[in-house]
């Protein structure tokens, strides 16, 4: 590190190599040990913790009573030589742990009068609770986790711009105060005092700007973004987050997935993981299919299977019944499943009775004999129903809109309880033509995404003859062991099919125009064919330091109420600004 005029280093990039150097620390008081005459410090900056002594021998004696008088997390600036320390006295767990600096000077810089939460604790004590965490963020900051996740998402950040750069992206920024637009979640409103009784929105991402961008002809695009959703949240969602955000010109889908692609392998490498490109590639129905559900964490087994065929027509009404509805009857075959006990099964009917399903159907092949309410089926053998011995079969009867999310309940509650062997430790995939289209309860049909994503060519004509449900988008999404990193999508570029989408969507030309009208300009103007895709860096950051939740990679993050505690945000507004803004408040 480049020295300052008030040190020489930071406290934790003093090595052995450093011994008999005279140095200058400032930092944080961490911990402090007085043996009877010599006091010791650990000394604490971004780069980790020293240790520092003074004693009579080598500081004066005013020095040694202020160092005795002084606690934690009061802010210094010592002194010193750089010493090392006695074989006996070492510590392998520090990374400094072979020096310490004998100091023989020492300054206050600033005292700490109010410690809330305790930023040291021993593994015995119990951490403070979130709420008081985030309340007092810039001491919860200060904890050797959080230093260390925070600076390596900086890194994070750093190569995924050398990655894009390198793959001839520029770094454009597009604008923050944007027009309200659908995306699927609330927009954040904030109005002008200029134009009263008019309003911004923050953006929930770049798209239309990126686009714009693409017909403006820069070709390839990127952005470190700042989004904005009003929506509900959970430990993996933030109302403000940040998405490594591309777009570009004269592509194809496998284009944009290999820049994709390349820009993980640098993120992934950065942490010492070593990935392997291309991924691989599931279709949204074979995802559906054969998990359950899009984001399918492919590290383990326990695909779900139709077995209709097997167990239809076989005497178990439930089953008959439903197959007789144009409904199907689906299961997953589960490998030494047969030795959980009657508790864990119930818990696996619970899971998949939580999404919709009336329950689970059981069949046991266990010391040759079949158990359980299946084996009583006409015709049933192990042989037929492809069990080993060990095995357990768990079958769900409805549509798939019922069967897919309650199997998959069940597949994850079954890898968490039988906790099976991964087959990698980094199972990343793209799914492909999902629905553009996606139909509600009560038969109306609404983006499955944003309106902006180009149908496959080969269904374009299903726009025109209204088979909305049966439309498949030129729209991807990777996944990573279970998580959805991000989505992209190749745009329409054709301004009349546009507008046509946005007609069958409930959107007249006189709303598109008055909505997306710049947007509809610019297509006009001659768009070249573009696509682009936009990844959840926060998640990313997550995933590669195994935190579980957004707030651990965060530096300022807001609660799942979606409240800034530290800063007490949202807050009222007073009468007078209200006015100056011409709007009001109704409680």
């Amino acid at each position: 590190m480049t020295a300052t005029s008030m040190r020489t280093g930071r406290c934790g990039s003093l090595r052995a190599n450093n011994v008999d150097d005279e140095v200058t620390l400032c930092g944080w008081i961490h911990k402090r040990r007085d043996l009877g005459g010599l006091v010791f410090f650990d000394l604490r900056d971004r780069e980790g913790i020293v240790q520092v002594s003074f004693g009579p021998d080598w500081c004066d004696a005013d020095v040694l009573t202020v160092a005795a008088g002084l606690g934690s997390e009061n802010v210094i600036q010592v002194s010193g030589k750089v010493l090392a320390r006695p074989a006996d006295a070492k510590n392998p767990d520090m990374a400094t742990g072979e020096v310490e600096v004998q100091a023989y000077s020492l300054e206050i810089l600033s005292r700490a009068t109010e410690l809330p939460i305790p930023v040291w604790r021993s593994k015995a004590e119990e951490p403070s609770s979130e709420e008081l965490r985030l309340a007092n963020r810039p001491l919860d900051l200060r904890r050797e986790e959080l230093q260390r996740n925070i600076a390596l998402r900086h890194r994070l950040l750093q190569r995924a711009r050398r990655s894009l750069t390198e793959q001839e992206f520029f770094e454009i920024e597009t604008p923050v105060l944007t027009k309200p637009t659908p995306e699927g979640a609330r927009d954040y409103i904030v109005p002008s005092r200029v134009h009263k009784g008019q309003f911004y929105a923050l953006p929930q991402s770049p798209q239309i700007y990126k686009q714009v961008l693409m017909i403006s002809g820069f070709d390839r695009y990127f952005q470190i973004a700042r989004c904005f959703r009003d929506e509900d949240l959970r430990a993996d969602r933030q109302p403000e987050f940040t998405q490594i955000d591309l777009e570009a010109s004269f592509v194809n889908q496998e284009d944009v997935m290999a820049f994709v692609e390349k820009t993980m392998v640098d993120l992934w490498d950065e942490v010492g993981a070593n990935v392997v490109a291309p991924f691989g590639r599931l279709t949204y129905a074979e995802a559906m299919e054969r998990f359950g559900c899009d984001k399918p964490d492919l590290r383990y087994g326990f695909e779900i299977e139709d077995l209709s065929g097997l167990v239809g027509g076989k005497g178990f009404k439930a089953f008959d019944d439903a197959i007789e509805r144009g409904e199907r009857v689906r299961g997953i075959r589960v490998q030494g499943g047969a030795a959980l006990s009657r508790k864990h099964i119930d818990q696996l009917a619970d899971a998949a009775k939580g999404e919709g399903a009336g329950g689970l159907a059981t069949l046991k092949y266990l010391d040759g004999n079949l158990t359980g309410p299946l084996s009583k089926l006409d015709g049933i053998t192990a042989e037929t129903a492809g069990l080993e011995d060990g095995d357990l079969m768990l079958v769900a009867a409805g549509t798939d809109r019922i069967t897919s999310p309650a199997l998959n309940a069940v597949r994850l509650a079954l890898i968490e309880k039988l906790s099976p062997e991964a087959s990698s430790n980094h199972a990343f995939s793209w799914i492909v033509d999902f629905p553009l289209f996606e139909e509600q309860d009560d038969g109306e049909f609404v983006f499955s995404h944003h309106p902006f994503t180009a149908p496959n060519p080969e269904d374009s004509e299903k726009l025109v003859s209204g088979e909305l449900g049966d439309i498949t988008a030129q729209h991807y999404d990777l996944v990573y062991n279970g998580v959805e990193l991000g989505s992209g999508s190749i745009r329409i570029i054709d301004p009349e099919m546009q507008i046509q989408i946005l007609e069958r969507l409930g959107i007249g030309a006189e709303d598109a125009e008055s909505r997306f009208g710049f947007l509809l300009r610019a297509l006009r103007a001659g768009a070249p064919p573009h696509g682009g895709f936009a990844v959840g860096f926060d998640r990313v950051v997550m995933l590669l330091i195994g935190a579980t939740s957004l707030r651990d990679v965060i530096a300022f993050p807001k609660t799942t109420a979606a409240r800034a505690l530290f800063e007490d945000a949202p807050t009222g507004v007073s009468d007078k600004d209200l006015a100056g803004l011409g709007i009001g408040v109704k409680t």
